[in-house]
């Protein structure tokens, strides 16, 4: 009997822990729909952002580390099929020591057979300033030898839901000695902030 009513409790516990996370869901189910529906009926705002990522490319406290590689990577002349992720810190200047604004977190990998080009997928987690706690999203083919590299902003979260625009990104320096680098991202972004 004891081990009975042992099996009920518990039974009703369950089913009322499931109750309560079916609750929670539909109140967030609810609120997503509403903001959706009044997305349609928004401007759209539209910002500039500027920042600079500090690229740790080796050592101990490297920002960027190699989680794959194919049988013709350390053959190929463009590292093809190197797949990398990376948690690099966003400045607002490109002093890696200027107020910090996010961190870029990510993977890239070697994906061009005769160029040097990376397929990457980067989340921008903006943690200070205006931005905090919102994310841009950049996805697609980045040509590292050349100048003014465009790729796409495909989406973000917080102000940024249903982001959409391009960034555009450049070298700003590089430290063979330290193997460091500072990348220049300027971002064009158009979305609802509702």
């Amino acid at each position: 009997m004891e081990k009975l009513c042992r099996v009920l409790i518990l039974c009703l516990l369950l089913i009322s822990a499931a109750h309560a996370t079916s609750r929670r869901r539909e109140a967030k189910e609810d609120e997503a729909d509403k903001w959706f529906k009044s997305f349609s009926q928004q401007k759209q705002k539209f910002a500039k952002l500027r920042f600079y990522i500090q690229d740790k490319l080796g050592g101990p406290n490297a920002t960027i580390w190699e989680v794959a590689r194919a049988e013709i990577t350390a053959t190929s002349p463009t590292m093809f099929g190197q797949v990398r992720v990376l948690d690099d810190l966003i400045t607002a200047e490109p002093d890696r020591n200027s107020a910090k604004v996010g961190r870029a977190q990510g993977h890239i990998a070697s994906s061009d057979l005769t160029t040097s080009a990376l397929t990457m997928n980067l989340n921008f987690v903006f943690t200070a300033g205006k931005y905090n706690g919102s994310t841009l999203c950049i996805l697609g083919q980045n040509p590292i030898g050349s100048s003014d590299r465009e790729l796409p902003v495909v989406g973000g979260t917080g102000v940024f839901r249903m982001a959409r625009g391009f960034s555009i990104s450049n070298t700003y320096s590089y430290d063979a000695v330290e193997d460091y680098g500072v990348l220049e991202y300027t971002v064009y972004v158009s979305y609802v902030d509702v």
